[in-house]
């Protein structure tokens, strides 16, 4: 008999981050391995929310997006990002920031074509080229700075690139691609008449003055980039799959038709309080970092403490990790001891790039949590590192 699935899909697994979730979850741990916040989403947005289901905003909104959290986008985005946006004829919302990252790459490429990759990688970005039809080629970051180079990233584009992958601030590493690095991508991109298309979900999440850079606001970019973000981790809402990508009328017009064959639309209510958070006041921002940057440096030295080699983050929130001083096991071996009988869950830094060897001796640690999760998980920690033999 002939095998009933699609080939594209042999080559997938389950999520690891959010397989170590559900291991987290049946040994009763403590989970730094997915990057959810434990701790509530503002109350404002909630309320708005209410209000919303309340009003009866409860069938199918537009399909690109409701009108008023268009127009928060474009605002925000026009102001933030120094990206003039026209709601109308630029912005598509979507189910998440994923989404529009599938939506975007379905709507702008085809079979064959080429996406460069920079890895370690957040782990959709591979089967999301596979499912588009499209081939990766990864550039490595290299530590501590999570640093490219420039000749390997030119000899990756090729007559079949049409698109690199920019996630900035970025998940593994918390690397902040700076605006020297940006307008390299971006003369290769117009050097090979390509697109840019840039994950930029934790650009308000910032440390130790680095500054979010869209490239986007670069010369010659705005037409040849797609830029894409979401409510999930600035605005602490994860499970609301509201995000949205910006592009050109061209551009946009293929995103919306994607869109609209695999999801319709965004939940309403949702949306509509999405618009109002957009609009909230700039200490909203710039606490959310303070508060984040508190968490980090509390994380980092019980790490450090505990024998990790840590690579210190610009942004987002997340710490990777060198544990080959502390175990001879691998990082998924490594990862299943930490996690086993009310341990730590965190993430086999093998699932961040194509080649499992390459990630062998790294762990990633997520610190979205409140301080006594992570103080809880740091005295695991001392305990566990203190027991485990190598």
């Amino acid at each position: 008999m002939r095998g009933r699935v699609s080939k594209k899909t042999l080559g997938f697994t389950e999520s690891v981050i959010r397989e170590m979730t559900r291991v987290c979850t049946e040994s009763g741990g403590t989970n730094l391995a997915q990057g959810f916040p434990d701790f509530p989403a503002p109350a404002a947005m909630k309320e708005a929310a209410k209000r919303a289901i309340d009003a009866d905003i409860n069938q199918y909104a537009v399909t690109w997006g409701a009108p008023s959290l268009r127009r928060a986008i474009a605002a925000r985005t026009s102001a933030y990002n120094a990206i003039p946006t026209d709601a109308d004829a630029h912005v598509t919302v979507c189910c998440g920031a994923t989404e529009s990252m599938i939506s975007t790459l379905m709507a702008v490429l085809d079979p064959g074509d080429e996406v460069v990759i920079f890895e370690p990688f957040y782990e959709n970005y591979g089967p999301d080229c596979v499912l588009s039809g499209a081939v990766p080629r990864f550039v490595t970051l290299r530590p501590p700075e999570w640093t490219f180079d420039e000749q390997e990233l030119a000899a990756a584009f090729g007559e079949k690139t049409r698109a690199v992958i920019v996630n900035t601030p970025h998940n593994p590493t918390g690397k902040v691609f700076t605006r020297e690095e940006l307008s390299t991508i971006a003369r290769l991109c117009v050097e090979h008449d390509c697109l840019a298309i840039t994950d930029e979900i934790y650009e308000y999440i910032l440390y130790d003055d680095a500054q979010h850079v869209s490239i986007a606001s670069l010369p010659e970019m705005r037409d040849r980039t797609v830029t894409i973000s979401g409510l999930s981790k600035t605005w602490s809402a994860t499970g609301w799959r509201v995000g949205w990508c910006i592009a050109n009328e061209e551009i946009t017009g293929a995103i919306r038709k994607v869109h609209d064959f695999l999801t319709v639309g965004a939940p309403a209510p949702l949306q509509e309080a999405a618009a109002e958070a957009l609009a909230f006041d700039e200490t909203y921002f710039t606490g959310l970092a303070m508060e984040y940057a508190e968490r980090r440096d509390v994380l980092l030295e019980a790490l450090e403490e505990t024998g990790f080699r840590t690579f210190r983050p610009q942004g987002a929130y997340y710490i990777m990790t060198d544990i080959s001083g502390l175990t001879d096991l691998d990082d998924v071996a490594f990862a299943m001891q930490l996690v086993a009988d009310g341990g730590v869950a965190t993430v086999p830094g093998s699932s961040f790039f194509h080649d499992p060897d390459d990630g062998r001796n790294i762990i990633r640690f997520c610190f979205a949590k409140r301080l006594e999760t992570l103080g809880r998980a740091a005295a695991i920690l001392r305990q566990r590192l203190s027991s485990l033999a190598p």
